[in-house]
């Protein structure tokens, strides 16, 4: 019998965010809310997940921020 089976860690866009100024590169943007989560999977369909967390992105150098 073969089973293909993995761990691994999933993201989902919830769209725009707040403006922020990052502290990292400095400029002030948009910034995207994302929900990013561990996930397993079986036959490359998720079966459980845990770990949701919301962060804040900056669109311009990548840098997130918890919610």
């Amino acid at each position: 019998m073969f089973l293909l089976f993995g761990f691994g860690t999933g993201q989902r866009d919830l769209g725009p965010g707040e403006v922020r100024t990052c502290p990292r590169c400095g400029n002030t943007s948009q910034w995207g809310r994302v929900r990013r989560f561990r996930q397993f999977s079986v036959f490359f369909v998720p079966v459980a997940r845990w770990g949701r967390r919301e962060y804040e992105v900056c669109g311009i150098c990548g840098t997130a921020v918890e919610v």
